[in-house]
């Protein structure tokens, strides 16, 4: 299956601030629905998006930075009436982000206050990731630096739909500069992306489209619960005779480092003597089959 015959969006967000945890919100959502050819070139382009109401005021900081004032919200809807529009576009595609972990947790927060899941998604791919793995000479992988190094246009910067066109082209460039697989399994490792967990017996996909483990002392428990337990399992020996073998599986490994990688990527630092999901950074927003 190739991954440029899926539906590609690319989204991002702008918001109050940079913690999602602690009461920012979401004040305009921005996506484009790409189509590609199999050489990686654009044939069309759909934009989304939406001003939100956040129901708190915006910060001068955040004003100055995109432009949004509290007079450009008045009027617009909140989060929860457009939840499910926002919910149906991100349903069962390849999801596009720079910074992905960022805009995932707050999207999952804003849903979760509406009584949605997140969507179930065929991928997640950070762009970020890509750029500090293809660009180890770079110092900064900022979004508006990638775009001037790679030669996409970002004309209206640190607005949503304007930065998701720019990823999601950022992402394209990438692929034919670097010879993207276009299998869908191998793009994911390729993109250094979150897909589903190996067929292992040691994590599943839940009901509720959130990976748990399936045995173990956590066995029925969510993996974001548990990130050290996730560590500990890439690091596990068993005495063989007279030899220390790895527990896990290395198919387990990768899917495991990966998710972490992913989840642990947004703008707020990892508190390395916690164990928590907060304290390590994370996410709390699982990949969905």
């Amino acid at each position: 299956m190739s991954w440029t015959d899926q539906r590609i969006i690319a989204f991002d967000t702008e918001t109050t601030g940079l913690n999602p945890f602690d009461g920012d919100r979401v004040i305009e959502f921005g996506a484009v629905e790409l189509t590609v050819d199999a050489e990686y070139r654009v044939t069309a382009v759909a934009a989304h998006d939406w001003l939100i109401n956040p129901d708190v005021p915006i910060p001068r900081e955040v004003t100055r930075v995109t432009g949004i004032k509290d007079e450009d919200l008045l009027g617009k809807p909140s989060f929860s009436k457009l939840a499910k529009e926002i919910h149906g576009l991100l349903e069962g595609a390849v999801l596009v982000a720079h910074n992905l972990a960022f805009d995932l947790a707050f999207l999952r927060l804003e849903f979760e206050r509406c009584g949605l899941n997140w969507p179930k998604t065929v991928a997640e791919v950070d762009t970020l990731h890509i750029s500090r793995a293809k660009m180890t000479d770079q110092n900064k992988h900022n979004l508006g630096h990638v775009c001037g190094l790679l030669g996409v246009p970002l004309d209206n910067a640190h607005r949503a739909t304007d930065d998701a066109e720019a990823c999601g082209r950022v992402l394209l460039e990438f692929a034919r500069r670097f010879n993207a697989p276009q299998s869908l399994d191998e793009m994911i490792i390729w993109a250094d992306a979150v897909g589903p967990p190996p067929d292992t017996g040691h994590i599943g996909i839940g009901d509720d489209g959130m990976p748990y483990f399936l045995e173990g002392d956590r066995k029925g428990e969510r993996v974001d619960q548990h990130p050290d337990h996730l560590q500990w399992m890439t690091m596990a020996l068993v005495r063989n005779g007279d030899e220390w073998q790895k527990c896990y599986p290395p198919a387990l490994h990768e899917w495991i480092k990966r998710w972490l990688r992913a989840r642990a990527s947004g703008r707020f630092r990892a508190n390395p003597r916690g164990g928590g999901p907060r304290d390590w950074g994370l996410d709390p927003a699982p990949w969905r089959a």
